[in-house]
């Protein structure tokens, strides 16, 4: 059994078989996760910030998509710029960049931009790095397992387990600093609110104890108002004492002066200082009281 020409067909040729999936290149994979944004996949640039589920960005690219969200859908869980941490990075001495010396010269790319401060190795994508949470430090783990410390080796900071961040880690690794990442949220708003409860609680506490000093000002000097009325009768009394016995040596004084009478005592006619003529003039006279007829001011009908 066969075609035209005595071909024979083989049994590949006639079956379809399961095609195999394609094997990514490692050193692509590497470049892809390492060294370039995992928003923009352009290179990485200085400040270069991680988020709390150990991906690497460009600080540019993050701003982006703070402005507009619906640009990038695996950054869901940055909402702002505290959801990002700038990096503290050891540089390579070895690394020259991606540009060749001359026209034809060797590059090398598997040398890596940064290592660890500890252990020396690069940061390429052939080792796990990590960074801690507190003093934002990259180290390889390699060096966290070597020196068995809590204090971090560059900076000498403290930190704890839940504190180590996997840099690029795996599927379950980033489950893990998933749950980590939601359960600091939960704790940053419960300390939120607690701070906001105890402002509230010390403006109250303020408010009431202002009251009470007004309170207390107020019956003191209710208080005072009080006894200074007391006190007022008392005064008033001694006050009309002492007027009285001011007018009386005021009297005895214009009595005791001599030719100071009063108006009401004091007759015309026993002024020894006025003149006949002038005394004649008032019915008090001895001339006004002796003549026969009516006086010339008052009318008498004795005398008519």
């Amino acid at each position: 059994m066969g075609c035209d020409g005595g071909t024979i067909p083989r049994r590949d040729e006639l079956v379809r078989l399961k095609k195999k999936p394609e094997k990514v290149d490692r050193d692509v994979e590497i470049a892809a996760t390492w060294k370039h944004c995992s928003l923009t996949q352009e290179p990485l640039r200085e400040p270069i910030v991680a988020c709390e589920l150990g991906r690497l960005y460009n600080k540019e690219s993050v701003l982006e998509h703070l402005l507009d969200k619906s640009r990038f859908d695996n950054a869901q869980h940055i909402r702002s710029m505290k959801d990002v941490h700038t990096l503290n990075f050891t540089e390579n001495a070895a690394y020259r960049g991606e540009c060749a010396e001359k026209g034809d010269g060797y590059i090398d790319r598997q040398t890596a931009r940064y290592i660890c401060p500890v252990v020396g190795v690069e940061m390429n994508g052939r080792y796990k790095f990590v960074y801690l949470y507190g003093c934002l430090c990259v180290l390889s783990e390699r060096a966290l397992r070597e020196l068995k410390s809590r204090n971090c080796a560059k900076c000498n900071k403290p930190f704890t387990a839940e504190e180590v961040i996997v840099l690029n880690g795996s599927e379950e690794e980033v489950a893990v600093l998933r749950e980590r990442m939601e359960s600091r949220q939960q704790q940053a708003k419960l300390e939120k609110r607690n701070k906001r409860k105890k402002a509230e609680t010390q403006s109250i506490d303020e408010v009431t104890s202002a009251k009470q000093k007004r309170l207390a000002n107020g019956l003191n000097t209710s208080v005072q108002s009080a006894s200074s009325s007391t006190t007022q009768p008392h005064t008033n009394v001694q006050s009309a004492k002492t007027s009285v016995l001011a007018s009386k040596t005021r009297k005895s004084d214009a009595s005791d002066k001599p030719g100071k009478e009063t108006r009401g005592t004091l007759s015309i006619a026993d002024d020894p200082n006025a003149s006949k003529v002038f005394k004649s003039l008032f019915t008090s006279s001895d001339a006004a009281k002796n003549q026969g007829h009516a006086h010339w001011v008052t009318y008498n009908p004795f005398y008519n």
